[in-house]
């Protein structure tokens, strides 16, 4: 019986010497796999209460879309900057090498809304706090952070103290 360990795919040394690259797209191209990834997602947050799924650009927004239509729950997109069409209201945060900006539509979360964030992986954590902060911005509660798969070596989850995360699969490494 194949785990979902079994369909992520390991790229040493990238982007860099010394990190082991986790690709989960080999999960999207394999049916079992894609369907396993998110019944597991399911499952680790079977108990929460929310309103609605926040994906993270990119792989958040494919989990996040299948658990929404799951559950028949709205989807909000978190987006970098400039990729949205409308009104937006933005969170700029740090990355590994550098800066970015995160944004959602002025009315994708309404006040009181409870929110999941859902995205493939959680490592540093910058982009889940902005996440957080984006949300909290347009005036929603942030119930919950789930992801795919979490770098515990890289001590992501220190930025997210406060915030329930839930993970389907940890490395302790990079």
């Amino acid at each position: 019986m194949k785990t979902l360990d079994d369909y992520i795919r390991v790229i040493p040394d990238f982007p860099e010497p010394g990190v082991m690259f986790r690709d989960i797209t080999t999960v999207f191209q394999d049916a079992d796999g894609m369907q396993m990834a998110i019944d597991s997602m399911l499952e680790a947050v079977k108990d929460l209460d929310f309103d609605i799924i926040v994906g993270a650009e990119s792989r958040g927004f494919i989990f996040g879309a299948a658990m929404a239509y799951k559950l028949h729950k709205p989807l909000a997109l978190a987006r970098k900057k400039g990729k949205l069409p409308w009104k937006t209201e933005s969170v700029d945060y740090d990355l590994e090498y550098g800066k970015a900006t995160l944004e959602m539509h002025v009315d994708a979360i309404k006040p009181g809304q409870k929110v999941l964030i859902v995205d493939d992986l959680l490592a540093t954590g910058g982009t889940l706090k902005a996440s957080t902060e984006l949300i909290e911005k347009l005036g929603g509660q942030v119930a919950g952070i789930l992801v795919m798969i979490e770098l515990a070596g890289l001590e992501g989850r220190k930025k997210l103290e406060g915030y329930r995360v839930d993970t389907v699969i940890a490395y302790d490494g990079k």
